[in-house]
């Protein structure tokens, strides 16, 4: 199971790098902003989805200059600050009530998560200056009922991260030359 698990994990990670290759850059442009500018990159997670905060501030390399996002914090941002965002999906309730607020604040942000219904009005491509979609709309494995489990939204979550992570370094450190 694990072998099979590996593969499908590795195909969803590869497709995310594939599809949306123009937004890590995009998002990252963005998100380099803040430290250019005086201003600071707030991360806001969800659910599973603390675990980027927890990695990105605890972590062995760490997120310089990054802080984690509270909903009071929100009315403390100004217009220097950006927001990097995640949550499982794009119609998350949270996430959106967060998203509305940076909106009316006019505080740039990046949401990465997995677009569950393309169709759907008020989620958060439609709010985000940049969206990342995941594209993990379910499970990597079947089971015997014909059902799915292994939904890696935290593991994919965290490939996102550090791929903005490391793009940002890197214009950062051509920024200082």
């Amino acid at each position: 199971m694990l072998k099979m698990f590996t593969t499908q994990l590795t195909g969803v990670l590869k497709k995310i790098d594939e599809k949306e290759e123009f937004s890590f850059e995009d998002g990252a442009r963005l998100l380099a902003q803040a430290p250019v500018g005086d201003g600071s990159i707030y991360l806001f997670g969800t659910k599973e989805m603390k675990a980027v905060e927890v990695e990105a501030l605890e972590g062995a390399e760490p997120f310089v200059g990054a802080k984690v996002l509270t909903a009071a914090d929100v009315a403390k941002l100004g217009e220097a600050d950006r927001v990097l965002m995640f949550t499982r999906t794009s119609g998350d309730e949270d996430a959106l009530a967060v998203a509305t607020q940076l909106r009316e604040k006019g505080v740039p942000f990046v949401a990465v998560s997995t677009v569950m219904e393309p169709d759907a009005a008020d989620h958060l491509v439609d709010m985000a200056d940049v969206h990342i979609d995941m594209r993990l709309t379910k499970g990597l494995l079947p089971d015997d009922f014909g059902n799915r489990y292994g939904y890696p939204s935290g593991m994919a979550a965290l490939f996102v991260y550090y791929g903005l992570k490391f793009t940002i370094d890197e214009m950062l450190a051509e920024y200082e030359e």
